[in-house]
């Protein structure tokens, strides 16, 4: 499989995507655990069908301290015993976030009212900022089918 198109080699695709990575590093300098980070996105991803988004973050997740287990369980976090109380909280706003066209209202005053038990303000503009990005991610691959299974951890740190 062959993505739709290299964008990489289009001037401002490039540019577009040099710039969104870059603005996911206050993200990964912010308080937020890296862990939580990439459950995170690991969920918008699936969502979203991301397959690329998909092999990035669980290898990034596993090199962050993630364990099998709990990446397996991912998918059906409500039903999972393995995820904190913030975690289920910053998995629930990704869900929700990412799902804004399956229900009025975008995210529900419930599911902010629980991550802003566990997070700050600070670290609720990063969760808010993390799942906007990812979901940019998901698009662009999804639309361009871009290939999976060739991740190494690190590879998207050049891009910055």
């Amino acid at each position: 499989m062959e993505a739709r198109l290299d964008m990489f080699s289009q001037q401002a695709a490039r540019g577009f995507v040099k710039r969104l990575v870059g603005a996911h590093r206050p993200i990964t300098e912010s308080t937020v655990p890296a862990t939580t980070q990439e459950l995170v996105k690991i969920r918008a991803s699936q969502i979203n069908g991301c397959s690329a988004c998909l092999d990035m973050h669980t290898k990034e997740a596993l090199a962050a301290g993630e364990t099998p287990v709990r990446l397996s369980l991912v998918a059906a976090w409500q039903e999972a015993t393995v995820f904190t109380e913030a975690e289920r909280a910053a998995l629930e706003l990704a869900e929700q976030g990412t799902r804004l066209a399956d229900g009025a209202g975008g995210v529900t005053d419930e599911a902010w009212a629980s991550a802003a038990k566990h997070y700050d303000d600070e670290q609720l503009g990063v969760l808010v900022c993390l799942i906007a990005g990812i979901n940019a991610f998901n698009r662009l691959n999804v639309m361009l089918r871009q290939p999976a299974g060739h991740y190494e951890v690190g590879m998207a740190s050049p891009l910055e």
